[in-house]
């Protein structure tokens, strides 16, 4: 069977990550091809990939410096021939074989623009997430109902949808910087287009927050420079997508029970 997409990676190091992610992609049951942007690793991440054990056929470049996140998953998702594109972190993995084919199965509607493993219902006019709406499918507990609940936004450790879609909205809009952002501002733009983003239930493994809070622990300077960052991509986004917030995709009554709540505690 061919495959009908192709997964888009953009890596740094973190070969032990990398490694796990590739060995829980193994049993994957949809066929898929494999886009990696490495933006210039020095850990043996080069050596992993040019000697590649792994039997989905591999498109691997490499760039001698650590250029934006953004950027690189626009040029990777734009060497895929594949009708379907999924963008992951290379610190997620996943638990189920049948985990790519549950993201696929949603576009037998025409109406569904985009599908991953995490996201949120509702966005505030300020830009923020109300974090009592999100839904998940980490293995931990997985909140999202089965098989799919629709999401104002997908988050970008996992985001699935059609290769001629990601065109029509111009791919990922890099004016975001380097890595905050692209997730949200890529989940308005496809519900822009009339289509919806739903969660999927496909458990998985997230390896990557825990990392970087330890990180930032370490080096507190970066994390200041982070939430700088955070508070740009933010004033971006609102002033891009003011016209569409606040954001609600929960039914009517789900809202107007939040709302009554909300008079009462008053």
């Amino acid at each position: 069977m061919s495959a009908r997409v192709t997964l888009v990676l953009s890596v740094f190091n973190q070969l032990a990550l990398t490694r796990a992610c590739m060995e829980s992609l193994r049993a994957s049951t949809e066929p898929f091809r494999l886009v990696v942007i490495d933006n210039g690793s020095t850990d043996g991440t080069r050596e992993f990939f040019e000697r590649f054990a792994y039997p989905f056929p591999l498109r691997y470049d490499h760039y001698g410096v650590n250029t934006s996140v953004i950027a690189s998953l626009n040029r990777a998702w734009r060497q895929a021939e594949t009708e379907f594109i999924c963008l992951m972190h290379n610190d997620t993995l996943m638990v189920t074989p049948d985990w790519l084919a549950r993201l696929l199965a949603p576009f037998a509607d025409p109406g569904v623009g985009m599908t991953g493993l995490f996201g949120v219902k509702r966005v505030r006019r300020t830009g923020n997430f109300v974090g009592r709406t999100i839904v998940h499918s980490l293995a931990e507990g997985p909140t999202v109902r089965p098989p799919w609940e629709e999401v104002a936004v997908v988050d970008g450790v996992c985001m699935c949808l059609r290769r001629d879609v990601m065109e029509a909205v111009g791919g990922l809009d890099e004016a975001y910087g380097f890595f905050h952002g692209f997730d949200k501002d890529l989940s308005f733009a496809v519900r822009e287009t009339g289509r919806r983003c739903l969660v999927v239930h496909a458990p998985f493994h997230h390896r990557g927050g825990g990392t970087r809070a330890r990180d930032f622990a370490a080096r507190p300077e970066r994390e200041r420079t982070d939430l700088v960052l955070r508070r740009a991509v933010i004033e971006r986004f609102v002033r891009k997508w003011g016209h569409r917030l606040p954001a609600d995709v929960r039914p009517v009554r789900a809202r107007v029970r939040d709302w009554v709540g909300a008079k009462l505690l008053r």
